[in-house]
Parts: C-alpha cells; sequence; structure tokens
C-alpha cells in the first residue's frame, strides 16, 4: 500500500478513533516480562526451534530468540508464546 494511502488510514483513524493497527493492518504485539509474548494478526509461523522464532507479519517478520521457547496456543490469527525471551526483532 503506498504512503499516502496509509496517511489517509491513519488520519481516518485517528479521527474516528479506530486502533491504528486495525485500520492499518498491523500487527498487536503484547510483551509480559521476558516470558511471554502474545501477538495478533501474524501470517504464520516460518520457523521454530527451542531457542528460535520467525513469524511471518503483515509488514515482514518477527524474529524471537530465547530459550525453552514454546507455543502455547496458535491460531489463524494469533498465537501465544511462553520461555526465556532474550530479544526482539523486527525485519522488513
Amino acid at each position: 500500500m503506498s504512503k499516502k494511502a496509509d496517511k489517509i488510514k491513519l488520519g481516518l483513524a485517528e479521527f474516528f478513533d479506530i486502533p491504528k493497527d486495525i485500520i492499518l493492518n498491523l500487527p498487536r504485539i503484547i510483551i509480559i516480562g521476558q516470558i511471554q509474548v502474545y501477538i495478533e494478526n501474524h501470517q504464520g509461523i516460518k520457523e521454530f526451534r527451542d531457542d528460535y522464532v520467525k513469524i511471518d507479519l503483515p509488514q515482514g517478520f518477527l524474529e524471537i530468540k530465547g530459550k525453552n521457547l514454546l507455543l502455547r496456543n496458535v491460531y489463524s490469527d494469533d498465537l501465544l508464546l511462553d520461555g526465556e525471551i532474550n530479544s526482539i526483532n523486527f525485519i522488513k
């Protein structure tokens, strides 16, 4: 989508008080300390090991590195990851 269209959508979101993640198709990521990550609006898991997870997002990928990583819940557009989380990195 063009930057102009994104600007228009962002303006509409602010005017109508609509959450930006919904109107711009962005992921919602909730991090609980270094032990849990909840992700909404993902597009699938590209790679999973107990020390590394790569998740497909609408605008790129999310890499999570840690220890004893475990996918607790995986649904079509949200997931819950537990473990010792050391780093989270966005990749465009």
